[in-house]
């Protein structure tokens, strides 16, 4: 629960102000007289808001500005609005203050006290105050400064790759370079030499550095690293053991000095256990995992993430997007959200895009509220897995969301949608033909019908196949 303390003479305007914020779910202490000293003492809770009448606090008051600050005042002016923003205030409101524009104002300092906290590039900002992302990251700032190779597990979109990159931000290396790669997106014949270079070969190409080299001094994260194949992993074994690298069709080996993290969304555990992954791989690898809990575990953390990422779609889109509605709020934390972080991103994207007012409805949102959430499972069975979610939602969703709005609410490409239909057999059922996409021209010049069978799975996914309803 969000903690608001309030500090201002007491007057039926603050009382009104402290009941609206009682009724909406916040801890609310009021303090009057000068002395406020011991407030920061008094913050209990991350987060906490200080909502004061004091708009440019004196040297005596110093403690005003180290709690993110909403300054409230009877007579509001022009002149006092500016003085305390130039005082570091995250807002001024007018006495008396609008209900929800109060609730928006107090979301907000919620978000300036998560960034206050955080690296100074905004880039590498985990929000939230939900005891999940407290440990998480309480674990970032221990294990970032070691060296010992980290496995990053979390459902797709929960925020991995930022985990990672919060990782190498906080850590020694934080000068030299992150390299990222994508295990699951590069061909398997091409991924080793990509990764580990390949050696002069006169008659066929030149010499090349691989990803691991560039990474020499810095971090290497392996997104989707269960994604690799076999041969990959021994080399992969190789380095993390003793430092060595050897070249595709190289003799010649050579050291480097490179920190490995690693991420999944599957169950590295059973894959070992079927054979699908190097049992001393994972042991090296899972020297320290962090869980990422998915977004709908994570409480209010969801209006949170949601107002910060409004406040930044806002300002890249130049929009005048400023809060959302109580019913929106309601919807956002009443959703399931299977695409986590990713797919609220998207969501609140599109809203701002569509929104024509500075309050954001729920309708603008457009997700439906209507999928449960998942059972849990009987008492000594295992949590079902994410494969058995994936399976569970396309099957419930397909017969009224296309192709594209399913990749979207999972937060997925719609390849790797079509990827998965394959590897798990969920053939697409014959639903209704729907409208042709808008940048296809009536002369059906980019179906694909009619042409060759696609050399790739890449112009498979773009040029449609039978048993896709959409183009």
């Amino acid at each position: 629960m969000t903690q608001v303390l309030i500090h201002a003479a007491p007057t039926a305007s603050i009382e009104a102000l402290a009941t609206t914020l009682q009724n909406n779910g916040y801890a609310v202490e009021c303090f009057t007289g000068q002395d406020a000293r011991d407030l920061v003492h008094r913050a209990t809770t991350p987060g906490a808001v200080l909502i004061t009448d004091n708009a440019t606090p004196s040297g005596e008051d110093s403690a005003l500005t180290a709690l993110p600050r909403i300054v409230v005042e009877e007579k509001a002016s022009i002149r006092a609005a500016v003085a305390a923003i130039r005082s570091g205030a995250v807002d001024y409101l007018p006495m008396p203050v609008d209900a929800d524009e109060l609730m928006a104002s107090v979301e907000q300092a919620k978000i300036a006290a998560q960034v206050h906290r955080q690296p100074s590039n905004s880039e590498l900002t985990i929000i939230g105050d939900s005891a999940p992302i407290v440990e998480l990251r309480a674990r970032i700032d221990r294990v970032a400064a070691t060296d010992s190779p980290v496995l990053i597990q979390g459902e797709p979109g929960s925020g991995k790759e930022l985990t990672a990159r919060t990782i190498h931000s906080a850590s020694n290396r934080s000068r030299q370079p992150l390299i990222t790669v994508s295990c699951g997106t590069i061909p398997a014949d091409l991924l080793e030499a990509e990764l580990f270079g390949r050696a002069e070969d006169s008659a066929r190409s030149p010499a090349s550095q691989g990803l691991v080299d560039a990474a020499d001094g810095g971090t290497l994260f392996l997104d989707e690293v269960a994604e690799l194949p076999a041969e990959v992993q021994a080399r992969l074994l190789r380095l993390l053991q003793v430092g060595e690298l050897r070249p595709v069709g190289s003799a010649v080996a050579h050291t480097v000095n490179v920190r490995i993290v690693a991420a999944t969304h599957r169950d590295i555990g059973k894959l070992v256990a079927n054979g699908q992954f190097r049992e001393d791989l994972y042991y090296r690898l899972n020297i320290v995992t962090l869980n990422l809990p998915p977004l709908r575990s994570r409480g209010e953390d969801i209006l949170l993430l949601a107002n910060w990422l409004l406040t930044r779609k806002a300002a890249k889109l130049g929009r005048s997007a400023e809060r959302f509605a109580p019913e929106a709020r309601e919807a956002l934390l009443g959703y399931n959200w299977p695409g986590n972080v990713r797919e609220l991103a998207n969501a609140v994207e599109r809203a701002v895009i569509l929104a024509d007012a500075p309050v954001i409805s729920a309708e603008l949102l457009a997700i439906d509220t209507r999928p449960a959430q998942p059972a849990p499972a009987a008492e000594g069975q295992d949590q079902t897995t994410l494969e058995d979610y994936f399976v569970r939602f396309v099957l419930e969703n397909e017969e009224h969301c296309t192709e594209t709005e399913l990749a979207e609410k999972l937060g997925i490409s719609r390849k790797s949608l079509w990827e998965r239909r394959q590897r798990l057999d969920i053939p697409r059922r014959k639903t209704k033909k729907r409208t042709p996409r808008r940048d296809t021209d009536n002369s059906g010049a980019n179906s694909g019908r009619g042409s060759e069978k696609p050399a790739s799975p890449e112009q498979a996914f773009s040029a449609g196949r039978p048993d896709q309803e959409e183009k």
